[in-house]
């Protein structure tokens, strides 16, 4: 995964042309101590890390190919003697330096969530209860600026901020700084994870699942009863006057609600997806826990937007269609 540090550089817009690239990272190893390289051409772009020492890692991306690694490294070097990049150079704090250096590897767990169903300051407590070891990267709506958050085991470990120094030791003020200007702007949030060493994932092996555990699928029948429910709700909450909202953004604020209780609702999660009139449903669950989940949810919103009368009556055809699951399932309104 490619990404740069969100500060402005200290030395922008070298031409590679004209730079050896092992003697300039030599000579910010003696200056700056820690920082990184990127590199950025018409058709590729890359970046290396590096401590006072050594280079760390590197990444490099073109089209469909990305390579990462000391072959990240060797591949930017060779390039940067006959492609046109232009370099950039940041300062990083040592005390970061290893957690940048493991970036390459990170892979995007939550992608495009916005501030019009869930906020900063509830995702960043989310990923903290979820022991997180990786990064929230935040793009401030409006061009106001941008930035990350770094997670290790759940617990905030530092971050990278467009009005940021590099070295700043203001990490509570420039994270409320960013809330505060998520709630100002609006803004988009991607959650990346950092995976564990692989020979800690090698080492996980059958002994280690429980092999009683058996992961349910809803049936077909549920999941299509659920949409056409869901379906006739959101024709009921479109033909109300005064809505405060659109009816995607109304749904998943609701289900971030109802996560804690039926996780596979979550919209982070990206498990249950409804739109345009169709449930898809990549998660494990029963039938049971999942009609439990979209009833409750879809309950508890008429009721908010006091359209709960008509649903009712718009769902009598339902009912007497779906009467067994009505009753196996015990579905009241």
């Amino acid at each position: 995964m490619f990404v740069t540090p969100k500060e402005n550089p200290i030395f922008a817009s070298l031409n590679s042309y004209y730079v050896n690239i092992e003697r300039l990272i030599e000579h910010f190893q003696g200056e700056v101590g820690c920082g990184a390289l990127s590199f950025k051409s018409s058709s590729s772009e890359g970046i290396l890390f590096f401590d006072k020492d050594e280079i760390l890692n590197g990444i490099y991306f073109q089209k469909n190919n990305e390579l990462t690694g000391s072959e990240a490294v060797d591949q930017l070097i060779q390039l940067s003697e006959s492609t046109n990049f232009s370099l950039n150079v940041y300062l990083l704090r040592a005390e970061d330096i290893y957690f940048w250096s493991t970036m390459p590897n990170a892979q995007r767990i939550y992608q495009d969530l916005t501030t019009e169903f869930t906020d900063l300051e509830g995702l960043i407590k989310k990923m903290k209860s979820e022991g997180l070891t990786g990064f929230i990267e935040v793009v401030i709506g409006d061009a106001n600026g941008e930035g990350l958050i770094f997670f290790n085991n759940g617990q905030v470990s530092g971050g990278s901020y467009s009005w940021g120094s590099g070295d700043s030791r203001r990490e509570e003020e420039d994270q409320e700084k960013l809330v505060q200007l998520t709630k100002d702007h609006g803004g988009a949030f991607h959650v990346s994870r950092i995976p564990m060493d692989e020979k800690n994932i090698a080492s996980e092996t059958d002994d280690d699942l429980n092999p009683e555990e058996v992961l349910e699928k809803p049936s077909t029948r549920i999941v299509t009863a659920m949409e056409e429910m869901m379906a006739i709700f959101e024709r009921t909450v479109s033909a109300q006057k005064n809505i405060p909202s659109d009816f995607a953004t109304l749904l998943n604020r609701k289900f971030v609600e109802k996560a804690d209780r039926y996780p596979f609702l979550d919209p982070f999660a990206a498990e249950f997806k409804y739109a345009e009139e169709k449930i898809k449903f990549d998660g494990d669950t029963t039938d049971k826990e999942l009609t439990q989940g979209v009833l409750e949810s879809i309950k508890e919103l008429a009721a908010e937007l006091d359209a709960l009368t008509q649903f009712k009556s718009n769902l009598v055809t339902w009912m007497k269609k779906y009467s067994e699951e009505v009753k196996l399932f015990d579905i009241k309104l």
